[in-house]
């Protein structure tokens, strides 16, 4: 079923069962490898508090979770500059820290944000995204656990959204052509 957002049609792309499905899937596997660590989640608002949220219920294992805002996104275009809106506060020295992110586009984004995280000396740092868009990566990221590789295509739902909204849909649309 098409729906309208603002001035643009968008049509199902990943749906919530899937969504649930892999995201349940990733939380298991992050639980196995990270067992006895305590690890910390650092989600990134706005677009990751669903998936956070989703995987964070998954877990198996004790672990924190904290929240950081980082924008590029202006409508449906990158804007190039990353603004950091809310810092994190918590100590990250000799940590395992997992960022969740809902989708790494270019990767500016990440890019621009872990070598802040790294001055703070973690133990380890990883990545699990629940979108990946390899065709317009022009920032190397490593991500350790992936939902979804996805065409570069504008997607709106499950925590993405567009000039605002969109965000509260529990599945993932993509802009109809």
């Amino acid at each position: 079923m098409k729906i309208q957002v603002h001035d643009k049609k968008f049509v199902p792309y990943i749906a919530e069962a899937q969504l649930q499905q892999r995201i349940k899937e990733l939380a298991q596997q992050i639980s196995h490898d990270l067992e006895g660590t305590r690890p910390l989640f650092v989600a990134i608002l706005n677009g990751s508090f669903m998936f956070a949220a989703d995987v964070f219920k998954n877990l198996t294992i004790e672990a924190e979770i904290s929240f950081i805002k980082l924008a590029s996104y202006k409508g449906t275009k990158s804007t190039g500059n990353v603004i950091t809106a809310i810092g994190l506060e918590d100590d990250l020295y000799g940590r395992t820290v997992v960022i969740l992110e809902d989708i790494v586009d270019t990767g500016k984004t990440l890019s621009q944000f872990l070598p802040q995280l790294e001055h703070q000396q973690p133990k380890k740092l990883l990545i699990a995204s629940l979108l990946h868009k390899p065709e317009a990566t022009t920032h190397h990221v490593p991500i350790d656990y992936l939902g979804f590789s996805v065409p570069n295509k504008f997607l709106l739902g499950y925590g993405l959204d567009y000039d605002g909204l969109g965000r509260n849909l529990p599945e993932i649309y993509q802009l109809e052509e």
